[in-house]
């Protein structure tokens, strides 16, 4: 299942995407964790200290094995150079399974251990001085949206995305890359102002769209809640102090989180997990190809010099039995447990 965590900034959906990874990793579920956001905080709030958080390897300063890798033998893509963030696979690409090894799990993943369990870590890297004035921040979340493009994963297998602030991941189609999408919202006007902005944005394009109503202290904060969003609220989160621990850097045992909180946890696995009867992965393919033409016209094709148009291979649906995973080079152990690195950073 592929989820997404999105709200304004300072909404709490680090430390709830973080507490939701803990909770399927202690349950022993297979997760990918992915930082997307341009705060990179993912790591610390999963244990990680300043050091090992600063060493993970960034995926935007690894694109040109990414794209080498994804385009396998597709005779529509002749170079990594001619990928772009939104290139579709077709026949001959390579694609990603939650838990195989490969050269780009190698390169850009870190595994983390969570009590017990373990989780594979990636994360986008941090906005540099270098970038100020000469870059965009989407030049990097670009490796997560090829990634997601290419990727294959099956029921009981998550896909964990911690978003950019706001709207701003409309910049691209990666909004609509995901199972389901849970939205964090306080209980105030501007907290649910980002969900107004995200439901009227992703109404064309069938986003399964929940709220966690985050900060709630009582029954005034969750009739607020339940006038502004009416249905689309799913669940609401209190006060932590498990929580309160974890942001001072000494976070207790994860079975010591709070009863309530726990079962909110539980709540959002089991919306994740109704999801999946309801995956249409020739929408996904076909929602994957208007991104990718809007992004070839406005400024793809004027980059790369080729119509970016001829990488769409029209008989290609990206689905679990696609072939592509197995059978390419080097993906040995597509189906076993699948290691997330040599390099193990302890929570």
């Amino acid at each position: 299942m592929k989820i997404a965590f999105v709200g304004k900034g300072g909404s709490g959906k680090t430390t709830l995407s973080s507490l939701f990874i803990r909770h399927l990793a202690t349950a022993g579920a297979p997760v990918v964790a992915i930082d997307a956001d341009i705060n990179q905080h993912l790591g610390a709030a999963l244990g990680l200290d300043e050091a090992e958080a600063a060493a993970l390897p960034a995926m935007g300063d690894r694109l040109p094995l990414i794209k080498d890798w994804l385009r396998g033998s597709n005779p529509r893509i002749p170079s990594a150079e001619a990928m772009i963030k939104t290139t579709p696979p077709g026949t001959g690409s390579r694609l990603l399974r939650v838990r195989e090894d490969n050269p780009v799990y190698d390169a850009c993943a870190r595994a983390v251990e969570l009590d017990g369990g373990a989780v594979r870590l990636m994360v986008t890297g941090p906005f540099t001085d270098a970038d100020l004035g000469v870059a965009c921040y989407h030049s990097k979340t670009g490796a997560v949206e090829l990634y997601l493009n290419h990727l294959v994963d099956g029921r009981d297998e998550y896909v964990v995305v911690d978003m950019t602030a706001g709207s701003d991941s409309f910049a691209s189609g990666m909004f609509t890359r995901f199972d389901i999408t849970f939205l964090v919202a306080e209980p105030t006007r501007k907290g649910v102002s980002v969900y107004r902005q995200y439901k009227e944005y992703a109404r064309d394009f069938g986003v399964t769209l929940k709220v966690v109503g985050n900060k709630v202290q009582g029954q005034d904060d969750l009739d607020f809640l339940r006038a502004e969003v009416g249905d689309d609220l799913l669940v609401t989160v209190g006060h932590s102090d498990w929580v309160r621990a974890m942001e001072k850097g000494r976070p207790p045992r994860f079975e010591l989180l709070e009863d309530a909180n726990r079962r909110a946890l539980q709540v959002l696995r089991a919306a994740a997990d109704a999801t999946y009867g309801l995956r249409d992965w020739e929408r996904y393919t076909r929602q994957m190809v208007h991104f990718h033409l809007k992004n070839a016209q406005s400024w793809g094709n004027a980059r790369t010099g080729a119509d970016l148009a001829e990488q769409v291979d029209p008989g290609f649906v990206l689905r679990e039995d696609a072939p592509g995973a197995e059978d390419a080079p080097g993906a040995e152990g597509a189906r076993g447990a699948g290691r997330a690195a040599d390099t193990v950073a302890t929570a």
